[in-house]
């Protein structure tokens, strides 16, 4: 048995017939909805039993075990969006976990522990399930503090998320000697599905060609007007992207375009390798947005 999932079958065993789960900030905010149901609203209060949690638990796709806060951390900066939140195994001990959500350009993190009663409780309100507490909160301020911060409870980020099965070829492979040694590696984890490269690109108005730094990081592709400057030429949201194919009506090899309402892109490589892994990858950058990734 893997560690997550030996994980996984302990934090399902651990929880005991008279388990419940309480939410509080490790950021010292409290909670804005408190207490009173308006009229005709169902009771968060239930019979559930520790086999509902159980089932419940198990079936979480965005139950991400041992994921450290760190990582976590990383994870939602990179690849989540404001209101992105996952739940994972707090290091505190047995029976803690915590509930990691993006709030804009940071990650907040709330303690969540088990009590003496069945289903969920969060500040004066108790729900049956987890998901019962998620759609309770999806639309409305989740916690609020005295600075006036608010955190919505928006998408839950997955535990498995979909990679793109597309891989470059070793054009060269040799060793710099500069008497460095694998003490002085440092670990770097970009965003999933990035790429980066010269392309040559075709003027808007004047059809001149012009060689650009390209980056592609999560939805936006970047063009600098040379690796080392800082601020792009312009950034290409790829949401608003609708095809991106081989080109053959300009006068140059290794030609593709992106086209978008406003304008199309035509961008040509220096090979027909790396036109295609440029279209690969561009295009499932595409098939992830229409999937609502």
């Amino acid at each position: 048995m893997t560690p997550g999932r030996l994980c996984e079958a302990y934090f399902l065993l651990g929880v005991s017939s008279s388990a419940s789960f309480h939410f509080c900030s490790s950021d010292d905010l409290q909670p804005v909805h408190q207490g009173v149901n308006p009229p005709g609203e169902m009771s968060f209060y239930s019979d559930a039993s520790s086999d509902d949690l159980n089932d419940e638990l198990e079936t979480l796709g965005w139950y991400h075990y041992d994921l450290s806060r760190h990582a976590a951390e990383a994870l939602l900066l990179s690849n989540g969006s404001d209101g992105s939140y996952l739940l994972r195994n707090s290091n505190e001990g047995p029976g803690c976990f915590a509930l990691s959500v993006r709030a804009k350009d940071s990650v907040k993190h709330f303690h969540v522990t088990r009590k003496d009663k069945d289903g969920y409780v969060f500040g004066f309100n108790t729900f049956a399930t987890l998901q019962d507490f998620i759609n309770h909160f999806a639309n409305q301020p989740l916690l609020g503090s005295d600075a006036g911060t608010l955190i919505v409870l928006k998408c839950p980020y997955p535990w498995r998320v979909e990679e793109p099965s597309i891989y470059e070829s070793v054009r060269v492979h040799t060793a710099i000697q500069t008497g460095r040694t694998e003490n002085d590696l440092v670990p770097n984890a970009p965003s999933l599905g990035t790429k980066e490269g010269y392309l040559v690109k075709q003027g808007a108005f004047v059809k001149n060609w012009k060689q650009r730094w390209f980056t592609l990081n999560r939805y936006e592709l970047k063009y600098f007007k040379d690796k080392v400057c800082e601020e792009p030429i312009r950034t290409l949201d790829l949401k608003a992207c609708s095809a991106v194919q081989f080109d053959y009506s300009q006068d140059r090899v290794n030609c593709f375009c992106l086209v978008f309402p406003e304008r199309t892109f035509y961008l040509c490589a220096k090979t027909g390798v790396e036109a295609d892994e440029w279209i690969k990858i561009l295009r499932w950058k595409l098939s992830q947005i229409r999937k609502g990734r």
